[in-house]
């Protein structure tokens, strides 16, 4: 697909600091237990963005890249219970606060989860168009040539079209980043471990879902560019993580690239190559001078099939590893703690975007 692309300006937020200073520990009186639970927590995700970090531009939007950056934020996700349960800190003791915090954050975490559901749902549905395609290919049939040229055609008309629900993401990120300054923590040292905590797994949740959506849209605008101040022990990394993916982005889009996503991008380059050849039947092909560029065809479809059915858990898995959180979360609130009239908890289940 050639587009043109004007320059975007980055989506910058935060430019006269980070609004999170205000509920950090500094100058508070933190146990070293405390202190130690929230290093421990902070270094893990430093290391996970570390991992990220691409070994080359090559692999940054490749489905097995983008598969464990959706591993990794289950993981960061999966540390924050595991920290609450270290904190000794049971939902009962929790501020009215945290809790809507939390609950809205869940809420969209949940709609994001399922436009991406539904993004590679599409996109899999063109896979069976390559398939019906390939299988044509194969064989010496003028007709059936002539079949797979239009199969051809579906394929990138299919692949180009853009799924109306994936613009509901940017206005979902945009509140996700509004509510990165989390509320103020008073009187609570374990309360501002957890906010800090949260803080972490929130930038990196708004960087992978930022990055996920500016591929699937086809468009750059949907790219964030956080600041975070260096105070967090995993700042360096992911500043220097977002910086690298996030240019090689709106690199690739300024090319005017059929697709960011490495493996389509290989599919439609074997696709431009065969096509010529096979478009006017079998009367003017060598079927045999084409068998080599229709085996490449078929690798490379079933290789993009393939990534992106392992993507496809990962974020249902993700979405799962949300749901279950949030469910434990309610569950202790009926059971241990009792909040009546909260606007949030009272509509969360009815948010998820159609």
């Amino acid at each position: 697909m050639s587009r043109s692309q004007d320059p975007q300006p980055p989506r910058s937020f935060f430019p006269f600091g980070n609004p999170f200073r205000k509920i950090s520990p500094k100058g508070s009186r933190m146990s070293p237990q405390l202190l130690a639970i929230l290093q421990a927590f902070e270094a893990t995700l430093a290391e996970r963005l570390r991992n990220l970090m691409p070994k080359s531009k090559d692999e940054i939007l490749s489905l097995s890249w983008m598969t464990a950056a959706m591993k990794s934020l289950c993981e960061t996700h999966n540390d924050i219970r595991s920290l609450i349960t270290d904190l000794e800190l049971p939902v009962s003791n929790w501020d009215d606060k945290w809790i809507d915090v939390y609950l809205d954050i869940s809420s969209k975490l949940l709609d994001i989860c399922n436009i991406f559901s539904s993004e590679l749902l599409r996109l899999n549905q063109g896979n069976l168009l390559l398939k019906c395609a390939l299988h044509n290919l194969n064989s010496a049939s003028s007709k059936l040539f002539v079949r797979a040229c239009s199969l051809l055609d579906d394929w990138r008309h299919h692949i180009n079209s853009r799924n109306p629900r994936i613009e509901k993401c940017s206005t979902i990120l945009d509140n996700l980043v509004g509510s990165l300054d989390l509320p103020k923590v008073k009187n609570s040292a374990k309360g501002k471990v957890l906010m800090q905590a949260m803080y972490g797994v929130k930038v990196e949740t708004v960087f992978v879902c930022s990055v996920f959506a500016a591929a699937f849209s086809g468009s750059p605008k949907k790219l964030l560019d956080l600041n975070v101040a260096d105070m967090y022990l995993w700042a360096p990394a992911f500043t220097s993580l977002q910086n690298l993916v996030n240019e090689e982005i709106r690199v690739r889009f300024s090319s005017g690239k059929f697709s960011v996503l490495n493996e389509l991008e290989v599919v439609d380059g074997v696709v431009k190559e065969i096509y010529p050849a096979i478009q006017g039947g079998a009367d003017t092909v060598e079927a045999e001078s084409i068998l080599k560029t229709v085996e490449e065809l078929g690798k490379a479809a079933e290789k993009l099939s393939e990534g992106m059915d392992v993507l496809a858990k990962g974020v249902d898995g993700f979405f799962q590893g949300v749901l279950t959180s949030r469910d434990t979360l309610l569950s202790s609130m009926r059971f241990g703690k009792t909040v009546n009239d909260r606007g949030v908890g009272r509509n969360m289940d009815q948010q998820v975007v159609n």
